[in-house]
């Protein structure tokens, strides 16, 4: 891939919003740029109409804002809830809660959102100090469970508003250690003894959790696809000129992309939450043909971008790599072959295409990922595969390579489920154009997701897995080796999965399963830590 443009036809012009850029959309539309435009290229003429007296504006807009109840209309499911405006109609961040009349009035406070742009400037405080003043009036209780760090900055906003831990009602012997539950208690209840509620109060909203956890959902996935719309909208009102022209510049195809991805990314996400049906589709979002045939641009324009820099890994290694790579990592790391993972070589075959051919971001949506992400290079006789990542991501990939490396030692000779463990560890990062790009051996193995996916819907895979029930055995392997590692390196049972990423053996030449079959029956060849 090169940063010129792909061949693209002509297409039936979309309708643009007739409306002009507020303050929230010039916001989401700086979000879709890298890091390093937001803070170091403010002065690029193609971005200069976003951040003109930009932040001046947030503060006078958050100086203005007022809080307002939720009208009847807007409020669904069980939810009740306040919203915090600017005096321009922007939205700057809500609050939700649940009002249950039994055993006590109690409003149970579901999450405190403040935009992205508007953090740090006191609305939270604002908003719990308006919610505490309606929990007086109201003469209610109020209740949340508190899941913000203890290293967390904020993690003491809470009681600044004297809402005070579960314990100090119940008392300690009625306590349960894991709970991290608040109560606020307004002036009328505050001679009451409020103990025996209070519990029955913990032991319902613990029963109806998940019910709630879905109507939480539900509310979280209408918002977030409000938002996307918004944004395509602002990203054609902006890019209305280059629409009209049909000569879309680098800059509007990688805004494009970006939003593409972000958004694809947040349509497969929330097929696993619990209670999403669809009711609310994604499938509202619908580029215009224009725009869907555009060339994937998945690095910033040369206007945006700093110097390239080699974050941290093998020296050697990198002193290896081709001078051209290591003077333009980005547009040489992307011009590799896309790694051809088994969803995408179907899609291929599908689509009647070559890996050769110039991805669109129609094709991106069509598929739901990004083949792109992932791409192949040999470094000697070596074959390996750069990850492209959100800048935003790379300290976790610093935490990732330190646990992998704790678990080489650990973990070295070690079977589950008779399958080998080995770990992938990161070994460059290098950050240019608006990504971090992470290099890591490659391995004869695939997501143990994907591999999943792969046994259930493959129709040549269908009748292995019907009779050995192989995605069984894979998500019993990935299970017990994520054990092995939370026991191995100390950490606690509940630790986050995201830590980690697992991947087990497969043929990527024929697309299936690497096994062993003996007498004491079958098991995966590998399952690696990554």
């Amino acid at each position: 891939m090169t940063d010129g443009p792909c061949p693209a036809g002509t297409a039936t012009r979309t309708q643009v919003p007739e409306k002009g850029l507020g303050l929230n959309e010039r916001l989401g539309l700086i979000s879709l740029i890298d890091e390093g435009a937001r803070t170091g290229v403010q002065d690029a003429p193609v971005v200069s109409s976003l951040f003109d007296d930009l932040w001046n504006l947030v503060d006078a807009t958050v100086s203005g804002a007022r809080i307002d109840p939720l009208k009847v209309e807007k409020s669904h499911n069980g939810f009740r809830g306040f919203e915090i405006n600017a005096e321009t109609g922007e939205n700057l961040g809500r609050i939700h809660v649940l009002y249950l009349k039994k055993p006590i009035p109690c409003y149970y406070l579901v999450y405190v959102e403040v935009a992205a742009p508007y953090r740090r400037k006191g609305l939270g405080n604002k908003m719990l100090k308006y919610f505490k003043e309606f929990l007086a009036d109201k003469g209610a209780l109020g209740i949340l469970d508190n899941i913000i760090p203890t290293n967390d900055p904020t993690y003491e906003i809470y009681h600044r508003h004297d809402w005070r831990p579960l314990q100090e009602v119940l008392g300690t012997t009625s306590w349960d250690p894991g709970d991290n539950y608040m109560v606020y208690v307004p002036p009328v209840m505050a001679e009451k003894d409020l103990r025996e509620p209070v519990l029955k109060l913990v032991h319902h909203l613990k029963r109806k959790r998940a019910a709630i956890d879905m109507r939480d959902n539900e509310t979280m996935v209408e918002r977030t696809i409000a938002e996307f719309k918004e944004l395509y909208a602002a990203l054609l009102v902006y890019f209305d000129a280059e629409i009209r022209r049909d000569e879309p510049s680098r800059l509007m195809r990688y805004m494009f992309t970006r939003f593409v991805t972000k958004f694809i990314a947040f349509r497969r996400r929330i097929g696993s939450l619990l209670g999403y049906t669809g009711g609310e589709s994604t499938e509202q979002i619908v580029l215009a043909p224009e725009i869907a045939r555009l060339p994937v641009q998945s690095y910033a324009p040369q206007e945006l971008a700093d110097q390239p820099q080699f974050v941290r890994g093998d020296k050697e290694l990198w002193l290896r790599l081709p001078e051209v790579l290591k003077t333009h990592p980005a547009r040489i790391i992307e011009a590799h072959p896309n790694y051809r993972r088994p969803n995408f070589v179907a899609w291929l075959k599908q689509s009647e295409s070559r890996a050769s051919d110039c991805l669109t971001i129609g094709d991106l949506m069509e598929l739901g990922f990004d083949p792109t992400r992932l791409k192949e290079i040999t470094i000697g006789t070596d074959d390996y595969i750069f990850e492209r990542i959100p800048l935003r991501q790379m300290p976790a990939v610093e935490e990732n390579r330190l646990i992998l490396e704790r678990l080489a030692s650990k973990m070295s000779g070690t079977r589950v489920k008779s399958a080998q463990v080995k770990v992938n560890p990161p070994l460059l990062v290098i950050r240019d154009r608006g990504n971090g790009y992470v290099l890591r051996r490659k391995i004869e193995g695939i997501h143990w997701e994907e591999a999943v996916e792969q046994l259930q819907t493959d129709p040549d895979l269908r009748d292995l897995n019907n009779s050995m029930r192989v995605d069984r055995l894979v998500m019993a392997t990935v299970r017990k080796a994520r054990e092995a590692m939370t026991r191995k390196l100390g950490l606690p049972a509940n630790a986050p999965a995201e830590l980690t990423t697992c991947f087990v053996s497969w043929d990527l030449e024929q697309n299936r399963p690497r096994l062993t079959v003996d007498m004491a029956g079958t098991f995966l060849e590998t399952v690696w830590m990554a």
